[in-house]
């Protein structure tokens, strides 16, 4: 569901669920993060989310643990770390159960390489599969992470490459070359726990993932609930082989249209930027990495931390007082 029909069909719900009243709901929808966040004890809090989706790459273990990793990547966006774990799963009464087993084998094998555990889940016949996970988390109430809170002068990190949206689109299409969706793959499948636990060590002021609203959504709700302007600088942005040359053939997802139509009015491209890539920046993302705002006096001791763990980053912009999101060149 795109950005805009997601707020509509929302609004009606909001209001049901007052913080005063449910002073333990520290995130929930009055606050709209990557996922909700239920305090239990002084020291304990849970973090929960879901998701899934139809398939990405016809692999079907691969397709597994690609949907586990995207599922428990907003846990380590909140500043989590994963505990536990249930498949969500819509299957084709004719899929052959072999299938259905590799599908199940990647998502499994993905939440115990989180250190969480997989104990269950749902299943219903369904015409087209559909595979994630409702997974839980754990974070102390004090050290959540969220999109609020950058502030001016900080640095933007990003801590995957963009544009596997773009490459899975030109797979679909028979168009994509193998190198470039085993590049892809390898990227979606990589789990963002190392990176979360180098942004924990070291204190950023707020965190995000790049997942369906692309770059410049997911940019846009941390410039909105931090009430400052996002700068991002093109010839930084790091993306996945076969990015740009699918850009250039225009061969976008529609949901490209969705996030150009719920945030353009945002977002400022100075003259020079192509149009195949302002198109690749409203792109979604499946299982993209983290979008952090981190204090400019910790970035040596975050980038330290990363390459210790051998977890690429990228320093993709600053934070400014103002509105939006500015993309420079």
């Amino acid at each position: 569901m795109g950005p805009e029909a997601l707020a509509q069909v929302l609004r009606p719900i909001n209001t049901l669920f007052s913080p005063q009243n449910y002073p333990q709901l520290l995130v929930g929808l009055t606050i709209s993060d990557d996922a909700a966040v239920y305090k239990i004890t002084d020291e304990v809090a849970v973090i929960q989310t879901l998701d899934f989706f139809t398939p990405v790459v016809d692999d079907p273990y691969d397709y597994g643990a690609i949907a586990a990793a995207n599922a428990m990547s907003d846990v380590y966006a909140m500043g989590g770390e994963v505990a536990l774990a249930l498949n969500i799963c819509g299957f084709p009464p004719d899929l052959p159960p072999e299938v259905t087993a590799e599908i199940l084998r990647g998502g499994a094998e993905k939440v115990l390489e989180s250190g969480g555990v997989l104990a269950g889940g749902h299943t219903i016949d369904d015409d087209e599969p559909k595979y994630g996970m409702a997974v839980m988390g754990l974070v102390h109430p004090g050290r959540i992470l969220t999109k609020g809170g950058a502030r001016p002068g900080d640095v933007l990190v990003l801590t995957k490459p963009l544009g596997v949206g773009i490459v899975t689109t030109a797979f679909k299409g028979d168009m994509a070359q193998p190198a470039h969706v085993a590049a892809a793959v390898r990227s979606m499948q990589a789990l963002n726990r190392d990176a979360a636990r180098a942004i924990q060590a070291v204190g950023v002021n707020a965190c995000t993932d790049v997942t369906g609203f692309a770059l410049l959504g997911h940019g846009y709700e941390m410039a909105e609930r931090s009430g400052v302007k996002l700068r991002l600088f093109l010839h930084a942005l790091p993306f996945v082989d076969g990015a740009l040359e699918y850009a250039n053939m225009w061969l976008f997802p529609a949901g490209t249209c969705n996030n150009e139509r719920a945030y353009s009015h945002a977002v400022h491209f100075c003259d020079g930027i192509a149009e195949e890539v302002r198109q690749l920046l409203y792109t979604p993302e499946t299982s993209g990495g983290l979008l952090a705002a981190v204090p400019a006096e910790h970035v040596d001791a975050l980038g330290a931390r990363f390459d210790a763990a051998g977890q690429p980053f990228w320093i993709i912009g600053t934070v400014a007082e103002g509105k939006g999101i500015d993309v420079e060149l």
